[in-house]
């Protein structure tokens, strides 16, 4: 069977590309270029969903390798930020399991990244400011709250996701960019764990 993927250029702001798997919100592949994050695709399709069965999640099992590009979108520099790419699907409000299933899997991506920065040793990426200043502006886009400020880049990471979870939680499923919202947090959230510990995508 044919599989969806979504690619994203630019998806780093230094011209890397990032392939989403559509219906996997969050299984994301970043490489140097689209062919690249394409022909990763099955592997991390496989990898994403023993993820999830390993933390006691429901996770589709996917026949057939046939994974082809459906739509391709730019992140673009806006008012000095990075605004990621919209694809159609994110338009598509998830139902009530599936919204429900994945704020289970946004925590348990979090809880990933949380692991990876407690081990790590040296100084703390930008990504991770990068992840915060994501999720706030996801968080009021959604009507959400501030973030307290900080002058830790990891507390704020964490005050970040939380004001994004509360956010997300209040909005519902209905809220126009909801499954976007998922898709990148999560595919974030795991893109620098596997950094920090040196996993290949």
């Amino acid at each position: 069977m044919p599989h969806a993927i979504f690619i994203e250029t630019n998806a780093d702001g230094e011209g890397g590309c990032a392939a989403y798997a559509a219906e996997l919100p969050g299984c994301a592949v970043f490489a140097s270029t689209d062919d690249e994050a394409a022909a990763a695709m099955p592997r991390r399709v496989e990898r994403f969903g023993a993820w999830l069965r390993e933390r006691g999640e429901v996770a589709p099992t996917f026949v057939g390798d046939n994974w082809y590009e459906v739509e391709r979108a730019a992140a673009v520099a806006d008012d000095g930020a990075l605004r990621r790419a919209a694809f159609t699907l994110d338009e598509l409000s998830p139902s009530d399991a599936e919204f429900t299933q994945y704020l289970g899997w946004l925590e348990l991506a979090r809880e990933e990244l949380a692991d990876a920065l407690d081990a790590m040793d040296g100084p703390v990426p930008d990504a991770v400011q990068r992840i915060a200043d994501q999720d706030e502006r996801f968080s009021r886009t959604l009507g959400g709250e501030p973030v307290a400020a900080s002058e830790d880049a990891i507390d704020r990471l964490y005050a970040a996701r939380e004001v994004l979870t509360d956010a997300l939680a209040a909005a519902g499923p209905t809220a126009d960019g909801v499954r976007r919202v998922f898709r990148l947090a999560i595919a974030d959230d795991l893109e620098l764990a596997d950094r920090l510990r040196g996993v290949a995508g």
